[in-house]
Formats: structure tokens, sequence, C-alpha cells
């Protein structure tokens, strides 16, 4: 296999033939990417089990399944996404006609993390081959198994339009110092910074998607039961493993005791009594976080859970009562199946809170006050989130998504992933039947008719 500095260029010797700019050869890979996935679904499922301990179902829920619908979007729509989008003209340039072209940036770079080891790395992907460019793609080195059949399923294609690239920090490193067009990344705030320090030395865009600590405010006037269901699910799907997980609790102080009750007994309904021995629950990456998580439920006071087992890295659901904002667990992003629950009394002023912190890539509110959704969803800042549920908003492939400030830049999804891979170019077309000679110089007698066209409003 080539090394990488000599794939990044046989990428862009391919991508000068413009084979790529077809609109039926996108569609084509985009088929070929498809039946190379269903081919090997067993072998991801079986990757996904072997990496983080995900049911077969909790992989197609939230890895599969989710990478079919963009697929499937995508195969639809290219026709309708790839037209010029035409724009009005103002008087000024008559007489002329405007339009938006979208255009492939080229090479581009996607580095996927290990959470999501497969949808992560596909979901970008399919974005990229349905806007015309070339693609390297860089899985996590954590998730080794999903790395192996992403490459096995990727090896359909030829290296010089689609390339995996394998290893650990030596490759990132190496393939940072590579001229990409666009660079698609998803992980850490810390390692995104470096990605866009190194992203500026080609002048380079890029999409960070990265995380954050998400508040999940619990009003006093909904379903407390619940809310407390749905938090559940959210915060333990992945094992907390998740950039849009809950990471933790504001619940109103009137009804506290209550949902602290409701979320212990569907985490035991959902997992038993015992969820570091379920076979179904989800594992913690590797011995590191898995180390980071038990310190930090170890050194948290009043726990509720929080059980581990050291063979086989999984954690059960921590409840931490009484945390304030000073709280250790409320320093950093969890990633982890812990809940830090902070009572409230005023929604004005947990909003205060939150905007006085980075801003999250999500946020989620239960409520049935229409004037608490009015406040929070105008006055706090945050990437994306959900009224009265968790985690969904990022799988209707009609919202796009992405984070904001800390939590990152840019967003994708459905048409958006297209639009993200994409340079919109405009182009104005004038024609010749009349050449108006207002424009030109000189200039005397003309201001007046100049304002009347260009006037204010």
């Amino acid at each position: 296999m080539a090394n990488i500095k000599d794939t990044v260029q046989n990428q862009r010797d391919f991508f000068s033939t413009h084979q790529t700019l077809d609109i039926a050869f996108r569609k084509s890979q985009l088929k070929l990417l498809q039946d190379s996935i269903i081919k090997n679904e067993d072998k991801i499922l079986d990757a996904l089990k072997q990496d983080l301990n995900k049911s077969n179902f909790e992989a197609y829920e939230t890895e599969l399944g989710i990478v079919y619908e963009e697929l499937s979007c995508a195969l639809k729509h290219i026709d309708k996404w790839t037209k010029p989008s035409h724009r009005k003209t103002p008087l000024m340039h008559f007489h002329a006609t405007s339009r938006i072209q979208y255009d492939p940036f080229g090479c581009v770079l996607i580095m996927s993390p290990w959470n999501y080891p497969f949808q992560l790395a596909f979901i970008p992907l399919i974005g990229a081959i349905a806007a015309g460019n070339c693609v390297t793609v860089k899985p996590s080195n954590y998730s080794a198994a999903t790395s192996r059949v992403i490459k096995e399923i990727l090896s359909v294609f030829p290296a010089e339009y689609i390339s995996v690239v394998e290893g650990g920090r030596v490759a990132n490193t190496e393939l940072l110092d590579q001229k990409f067009d666009f660079i698609f990344f998803t992980g850490s705030p810390r390692v995104g910074k470096l990605v866009m320090e190194k992203a500026s030395s080609h002048l380079a865009p890029v999409i960070l998607e990265l995380g954050g600590k998400s508040p999940c405010i619990v009003d006093e006037n909904y379903n407390i039961d619940l809310a407390a269901k749905r938090i559940a699910w959210g915060k333990c799907l992945n094992s907390g493993q998740t950039c849009v997980a809950p990471d933790y609790i504001l619940v109103h102080k009137s009804v506290k005791k209550q949902f602290i009750s409701s979320l212990i007994k569907h985490i035991n309904k959902f997992y038993g009594t015992n969820p570091e021995n379920n076979k179904e629950y989800p594992k913690i990456i590797n011995e590191q976080h898995f180390n980071r998580l038990v310190n930090l439920i170890e050194n948290a006071g009043e726990v509720i859970g929080g059980k581990y087992n050291t063979e086989t890295h999984q954690i059960a659901p921590a409840i931490i009562d009484n945390c304030t904002w000073d709280s250790e667990v409320m320093q950093e992003e969890l990633f982890g199946p812990i809940f830090p629950i902070i009572e409230f009394d005023n929604i004005k002023d947990i909003a205060k809170q939150i905007n006085s912190r980075p801003k999250p890539l999500a946020l989620y509110l239960f409520t049935n006050s229409k004037a608490a959704e009015n406040y929070i969803t105008n006055h706090v800042f945050y990437g994306g989130g959900c009224i009265n549920d968790t985690i969904v908003h990022l799988a209707n492939i009609n919202l796009p998504f992405g984070g904001v400030g800390n939590s990152g830049m840019g967003n994708y999804h459905g048409k958006k992933s297209f639009e993200a891979f994409s340079h919109s170019k405009s182009i104005l077309k004038k024609y010749s039947w009349i050449d108006v000679p207002f424009r030109y110089a000189p200039y005397k007698n003309k201001i007046k008719l100049l304002r009347l066209i260009m006037r204010k409003k």
C-alpha cells in the first residue's frame, strides 16, 4: 500500500480526471457502498459487540440503521441536490441571471471517533461521495475491530478514490500534515483545536463535531416518571459514551426525590439490578476511560449505583445526588453512565448558569410549560436538542446536526451532509444584447439615479 503522502497525491490526481463530477458516477458509488455494507452487516455487528459490547439491537438502532437511512436519502435526492439553485438578480445588474452551483472540495479527510465508530465514519462519507469528493477515512485506533471492518467494506473502492488509513497518533499527525481541501473531524474539543490549527496551515476549511456538558432540565410540571424513563434511556445508550448524552440533570427541587426514585426504577427495568454484569449493557471502551470514570464515582460522595466490573469494563449507572456547579463531576464532559443531579427552583437562573459555561452540543428540556420552553430555546445557546425527549433529534435526517462554539462548528445529516462537503459557487451570467452605459465613467449627474436604484429602505 502507498504511504500516506502518496495516497493523498494519488487521490488528487484521480480527482483531476473529473470522474467524480459525474452524478451517475456518484450514484453508482453510493450504491456500491450500500451493497458492501449489507454484505458485511454481520461483521459490523460482531465488531461493535467486540469493541463496545453493543447488543445487536442497539448497534442497529444507533449505527447501522441511521447509516442506511442516510444512504437511502442521498440516493433518492442527489439529482435534486446537485442541480444549480437559481437566485434573484437585482435591477442594478440588468440584464443577468444568478445561480449557485455546488462543487466538490476535492480531496477530503474524515477523522472518526471510537464511540460510534461505524456511524460517525459513514454518515460524513456518504455526504462526501454525494458531493463528488475523493476521501481518506481515518477511523479510531481505540475501536480496532470496527476499524478493520470499515477497511474491508471500503476495499471495494480504488484507493485513489476512497482510502482508509489505520493507526494511532503517528498516523493522525502524518495525515494532518498533508494538504487536504477539507477536513471533517469528530472528537474532543482538545483534539479539535489541534485539527483546526493544522488545517489553518493549508487554509483548509473544517467541520468540527465535538462535545461538551449537555444539560437536561426537568421541570416540575412534566410527567416525572416518563422524563426519568427517557433520560435513563438516553444516558445509558452506549453506556453514556455519546457526544449528545444528557451529561447532568437539573431537576426542580419539588420533584427531585420522585425523579431519582423513577430513575432507579427504569434503570433496573432496562438492565437489572446488576447492570455491570448484563451482557446487553455496553462497556467502557478501554482501561484508561474506565479508570477515569471509576475515580469520579469513588470521589463523588453520595452515589446510588455505580458498581463496576473490572474484567468487562462495565460500569452500572451511577446517580450522584446533591451536586453543585463546583462538584468534580461538573468540571468536564463525563462520557460515561454518571448522572449528576442538581436541583433548581427558578428556570431563568439555571439558564444563566448554562450560558456562563461553554456552549453545549445538546440540551434537553422536559416541561409542559410553553413559557419555559420558549424561554430556554430562545435564551440558551447550544447545538441542538429535544423538548421532552433525549438524543433522538440527531436521528431525524431532516434536521442539521452540529455544535456551536466549544461544542463544534458546521453541521451535517441528510441534505446538509451534501452541502457540508460542497462549495457553493456563485455565478452571475450577464447577457450581451444590451449594455446599459449607466455604470461606466464618467459619473457626472448619475448619483441621483444610482441612489434611486440602490435605495435605502
